[in-house]
């Protein structure tokens, strides 16, 4: 049983971003390849000719290359938004943070170390694992008859935040590279309005009249570019406030408890 209380839960590592991007890539052309540039999306069955008329895919083809890129990150910050997710339940753990946080603490003012144990052991996840390690320096600390009150303080503490370090990592990865999609997707949303908006003008030039065809797939190619950008630095922000605003809720807990170990240390203790 003692065995069993004191092991921690092993962490997961995330998945490598730069897989994902590799693979979101490589559907990002797939799609636009043989789903977006379907010869049926296109008047005579020819990618070269305008969409069928109120056809949306043949009118994402025509975004030109530049589509599968912003393709590419918006699949790209969907996918990592999920593991994250996925990643951060993972430490919150199994029951809810907050009764968590509360049964820790009856148990330290109860001087019941090996009950908190125990729900760490039910709850598990990243604040489990940080409240484990304190317990555990907790215990040595009672039993270490060379330290004075102060250093066996400062030992509890040093592990909580050692702890702490080494799990906020996992919390925190990949979230730089859907902040970086954040600007990374809009900037190439712009470039693809800028090629299209040069092409429409092109046309616009070109000698012997308007080129219609040329016109118009200019503007759809900054259109289409346009929407993807968007939504591709919408979804990031979004993912990115939401998935740092959970992380921010996992820190506070596990401060809450390394104060309340400290805490209850200094006043049993004289």
């Amino acid at each position: 049983m003692a065995k069993n209380a004191n092991a921690k839960v092993k962490k997961s590592k995330g998945i490598s971003a730069g897989i994902v991007i590799l693979l979101c890539f490589v559907l990002a052309v797939l799609v636009y390849k043989f789903i977006f540039g379907n010869p049926d999306n296109f008047v005579g069955g020819n990618p070269e000719n305008h969409p069928l008329q109120g056809n949306l895919l043949g009118t994402i083809y025509k975004g030109g290359v530049i589509v599968p890129l912003i393709q590419t990150m918006l699949l790209t910050v969907l996918t990592l938004s999920v593991e994250r997710w996925i990643a951060i339940r993972r430490a919150r753990g199994t029951g809810d943070l907050t009764k968590f946080v509360q049964t820790i603490k009856t148990n330290l003012e109860n001087s019941d170390i090996a009950a908190a144990k125990e729900a760490c052991n039910k709850q598990k996840g990243s604040v489990a694992n940080v409240v484990i390690s304190a317990l555990d320096q907790y215990e040595a600390a009672e039993k270490d008859a060379v330290m004075n009150k102060e250093q066996k303080i400062l030992s509890i503490q040093k592990t909580v935040e050692e702890a702490t370090a080494l799990e906020l990592p996992t919390m925190e990865q990949n979230l730089p590279v859907i902040a970086t999609m954040t600007t990374l997707g809009t900037l190439i949303g712009l470039l693809g309005t800028v090629v299209g908006m040069i092409r429409s003008f092109a046309s616009l030039a070109s000698a012997g009249g308007t080129d219609s065809i040329g016109l118009s797939t200019g503007i759809s190619e900054a259109l289409i570019n346009t929407a993807f950008g968007i939504a591709t630095g919408a979804s990031a922000v979004i993912a990115y406030s939401f998935f740092t605003g959970k992380i921010d809720n996992i820190s506070y807990a596990i401060d809450e408890i390394g104060f309340s170990i400290v805490n209850v240390f200094s006043t049993k203790h004289k």
